[in-house]
């Protein structure tokens, strides 16, 4: 489109009228904005998933990553899948629960086999922790503890967002969140990371939560969060929900319209997206109970995932 403009341009000296020509020039600029991922203003970015962005106001948002779930599989250069827990593999967390609709959703569901209960987590990148391989106890120490792998993406600051309908069974529960890959490995958030739950979901009764922790997951674990936010209803009850990082703080958004803001403390890292569905009572030991009164299968559906920058 740019090329297009600059032709135009060019034959100022011809015999149209210039005025004539800057118009048309104009215009075809400002078509390149929606071309190049470009909003202005709060004017929503459609994709080709059926929701359009709902993009933090007064500010310039140049789309940089999404996920629209088009097609039939899901893209595995972008995914990966979460199956291990500080180097130990989660019993239930599975590859096999995840499948695109074909009309630009993806479903992620919970199902039963054999009395167990099982759901899938993706992600963009992974927390060292989480990388299977551990080399302690064995006679000779060796670094790194575990076999790593480039991240599919990482990122720093911007507007992330994700529209999706939300489990209609109890006993299991979903989230999308942002995580560092190196969280807990100093005191210093802004130096290890901060992960950002942009929404919880643990209850069938329209609850989500937005949460920060840092300092690991252990005796120096922090934490900040909203406690218990109701949705609005909404149509085909898909909802959206973003946070706009930036290195002042995290402002957190639901359905459009903000519901927290925390401005410490902040990740300077690059972190990676999840997607992620738990089982609940699997990390006692067993299922909870609830889940034998689940209607199987039962999904966690998204129509995207986008990632902005702010463009000054």
């Amino acid at each position: 489109m740019k090329v297009i403009y600059n032709e135009i341009y060019k034959q100022e000296n011809n015999n149209m009228n210039m005025f004539k020509i800057k118009i048309i020039a104009l215009v075809l600029m400002s078509f390149s904005f929606v071309f190049e991922g470009y909003t202005q203003d709060n004017k929503p970015f459609k994709g080709t998933g059926e929701g359009e962005s709902q993009l933090p106001s007064g500010k310039n948002w140049k789309l940089v990553w999404s996920d629209e779930f088009d097609g039939k599989k899901l893209d595995r250069s972008k995914w990966d899948f979460r199956l291990h827990i500080m180097q130990t593999r989660h019993e239930t967390w599975t590859d096999d629960a995840v499948e695109l609709d074909g009309k630009g959703h993806l479903m992620m569901k919970l199902y039963e086999k054999n009395g167990q209960y099982f759901s899938s987590q993706i992600q963009t990148g992974r927390n060292f922790m989480d990388v299977p391989g551990n080399q302690y106890g064995k006679t000779k120490l060796a670094w790194p503890i575990a076999e790593l792998e480039p991240a599919k993406f990482l990122h720093k600051y911007g507007y992330y967002e994700v529209r999706c309908k939300l489990p209609t069974q109890e006993g299991w529960w979903a989230a999308f969140w942002l995580q560092s890959p190196v969280i807990g490995s100093t005191l210093d958030p802004a130096d290890s990371g901060v992960e950002v739950d942009i929404m919880e979901n643990f209850t069938r009764d329209g609850i989500i939560s937005q949460n920060v922790h840092w300092n690991g997951y252990g005796k120096n674990h922090k934490h900040k969060g909203t406690g218990k936010l109701k949705m609005k209803p909404s149509d085909n009850e898909f909802h959206t929900f973003g946070v706009h990082w930036s290195p002042e703080g995290y402002i957190f958004y639901m359905d459009g319209k903000e519901s927290w803001r925390v401005s410490d403390p902040v990740s300077h890292r690059e972190q990676f997206i999840l997607l992620s569905t738990e089982c609940n009572g699997y990390r006692e030991g067993a299922p909870a109970d609830i889940l034998k009164k689940a209607l199987l299968p039962d999904y966690f559906i998204v129509d995207y995932v986008r990632v902005y920058d702010e463009v000054k």
